[in-house]
């Protein structure tokens, strides 16, 4: 925070710096804004200050409205898709690749560690120009793979801000995509929410041939994965619970409820500390 003018700084009369300025700025008590800007030059008077602050707060508001009317939850359930199948097709080259280069340059690597390291060779043939290309594909596919997490990192917690808190922005679009949107997601009861991702399990176990699964996909997250086996049904019902609760409140009220967060720490502190799953 700071006793400075929003406006102190500032490039002139430059817009998007403006806004910025609006959107992040801050002051510990209130001053006298319009004369301070008067003061400093920033404005030739209080009205002057007025109007330019009228315009890049009407601007600042359309920019916030673009920005949430682009990151609705289908746009994430088609980056997030769209993501996983990058990164199986990346993977698949890449054993493609690694296989292909081992055999002409005499190695025994593999990966896709490998392969990026391959396409950044210098070919000394045509055969192993081919090569090299072909590892620069895979490269270039995994790069857009990259972007396209990046952009899942920073929309999903527009779209679903209590959502990602708890699951992190890869697993709370996931979730989003498997139940078809956040409508459907904030419609789901916990249970359901708990085994999304391991429908072949549970047909399975109502088919009789498997035992009933405690997780699907949230087993990716660390207060699951990262509990004993014994206790990680009651950790996996614990998680499920508050990311119901914070589907429903991203889609029902669309804002923050920090103490989720603490009330699900509290519940799985409680649970590892308690021994056997129940």
């Amino acid at each position: 925070m700071t006793d400075r003018g929003w406006f102190q700084g500032l490039d002139g009369r430059d817009l998007d710096s403006a806004i910025g300025a609006v959107r992040e700025g801050g002051a510990e008590d209130p001053r006298a804004w319009p004369a301070l800007a008067v003061e400093t030059g920033f404005a030739e008077s209080q009205d002057d200050y007025y109007s330019f602050l009228h315009d890049v707060t009407q601007a600042a508001a359309k920019a916030a409205v673009r920005r949430r009317e682009q990151a609705t939850d289908q746009q994430l359930i088609h980056a997030i898709r769209a993501m996983d199948d990058l990164t199986e097709t990346a993977n698949e080259l890449a054993e493609r690749a690694a296989e292909w280069a081992g055999s002409q340059f005499g190695e025994s690597d593999e990966g896709l560690e490998y392969v990026l390291e391959v396409a950044e060779r210098e070919p000394e043939t045509p055969l192993e120009a081919e090569i090299v290309d072909f590892a620069g594909t895979v490269r270039d596919i995994q790069s857009r793979r990259d972007r396209l997490q990046t952009f899942i990192q920073e929309h999903a917690p527009v779209v679903a801000p209590n959502l990602t808190m708890l699951a992190n922005p890869l697993l709370a679009a996931r979730l989003i995509a498997l139940a078809g949107g956040l409508d459907s997601l904030a419609k789901k009861p916990s249970g359901t929410i708990q085994v999304l991702g391991a429908e072949d399990a549970l047909f399975a176990h109502l088919e009789g041939h498997a035992p009933s699964p405690k997780h699907g996909i949230i087993f990716t997250h660390e207060y699951v994965r990262g509990t004993r086996p014994e206790q990680r049904g009651s950790a996996a019902r614990a998680l499920a619970g508050k990311l119901t609760i914070a589907a429903r409140i991203d889609h029902y009220r669309g804002e923050g409820h920090s103490p989720l967060q603490a009330e699900l720490d509290d519940r799985m502190e409680a649970i590892r500390a308690g021994g056997e799953d129940q």
